[in-house]
């Protein structure tokens, strides 16, 4: 049984640049997910307080125009990754650094654009 699983098994310690890229893309990609869905939420949140309507279309240009190409600029640094590099300590500290960037702009810019565009569209 367990020859039968071991084959599918991702090995938990060895980490080449393949899967390095891979697992900074899977962070990309989790992350959009949840950007998108907490900017959802937090724009029609802001909806219901009667802040017009230009709102959630301006939330989507930032989304489209901004975040996407943001996080494909920092997924191609590490689409390079090699495997002799994948061993490098500050490699590890870099990967570490960017995947917790990600997730803080994932979670914070939501609520940072929503506040934003909703004190600024008062002005117009």
């Amino acid at each position: 049984m367990d020859s039968a699983l071991a084959k599918y098994a991702r090995p938990a310690v060895r980490r080449n640049g393949r899967q390095l890229s891979r697992r900074f893309s899977d962070h990309i990609a989790y992350a959009l997910l949840v950007y998108t869905g907490l900017h959802i939420f937090v724009t029609m949140g802001a909806m219901k307080t009667g802040q017009g309507s230009v709102l959630p279309y301006l939330a989507l240009v930032v989304l489209v125009m901004a975040i996407v190409p943001a996080c494909r600029l920092m997924q191609r640094r590490w689409d390079g990754c090699t495997e002799n590099a994948a061993d490098n300590a500050v490699l590890g500290a870099r990967f570490r650094r960017d995947c917790l960037a990600v997730w803080l702009c994932a979670i914070g810019l939501p609520f940072a654009i929503t506040g934003l565009f909703t004190l600024i569209l008062p002005l117009f």
